[in-house]
């Protein structure tokens, strides 16, 4: 596999999956224009939501740089009284995720990873999932953190859901390749827009 080569001149071998999240991650966080490119992203996560049909949406607290999705959700949520957002809490003996209710100001404890999570709040099966990526490749194609917490999550829930990627434009990697537990996106959105979608 030929290895990718990022603008400052540095490369990173495909195959070292570690040394690739561990360098888009920096890249992340070093993006100068960043809060412009999030406001960008929740105008085309809010647009995009606007013809989605699900009720339930499970999402994510952002860590190390991560798009949060939060502000367009609390958003959506306001337009109906049954649509609900949820956030993980992880499921220690199975390794997968659940999603426990969240609403702005609704009590909050940290995990064992020190991510926060709904304390006490209602256990529910989202419709849609938004899934942050750390890079993403042709055919949504996804790379995380490589915790296989997702890839789990999903080949457990019935039916599944709906998936969507977020993250920004700089983690395209166009020579990634699926390894056997990957499970495709079935949209991605970055501030580009929606630069994947299989029903599209």
């Amino acid at each position: 596999m030929r290895p990718f080569a990022f603008c400052e001149g540095l490369t990173v071998d495909l195959n070292d999956r570690a040394a690739l999240r561990q360098k888009l991650i920096q890249d992340r966080l070093d993006l100068p224009e960043r809060l412009d490119l999030a406001e960008t992203l929740q105008s085309v996560l809010r647009i995009w939501l606007i013809s989605r049909r699900e009720l339930t949406i499970g999402a994510y607290w952002p860590i190390k740089g991560e798009f949060d999705p939060l502000p367009a959700l609390y958003r959506w949520s306001e337009a109906h009284t049954d649509r609900r957002i949820g956030l993980p809490v992880v499921d220690k003996a199975l390794g997968t995720l659940q999603f426990h209710v969240w609403y702005p100001g609704c009590p909050m404890e940290e995990d064992a990873y020190g991510i926060p999570k709904p304390k006490d709040t209602e256990v529910f099966q989202p419709q849609l999932l938004l899934v942050p990526c750390v890079g993403y490749g042709p055919c949504g194609l996804r790379l995380g953190y490589g915790g296989g917490f997702m890839d789990r999550t999903l080949a457990r829930l019935q039916p599944r859901p709906a998936t969507a990627g977020l993250g920004y434009a700089h983690g395209f990697l166009p020579l990634l390749k699926a390894e056997a537990h990957d499970v495709p996106l079935d949209a991605m959105l970055t501030e580009e827009g929606v630069v994947w979608d299989k029903n599209g």
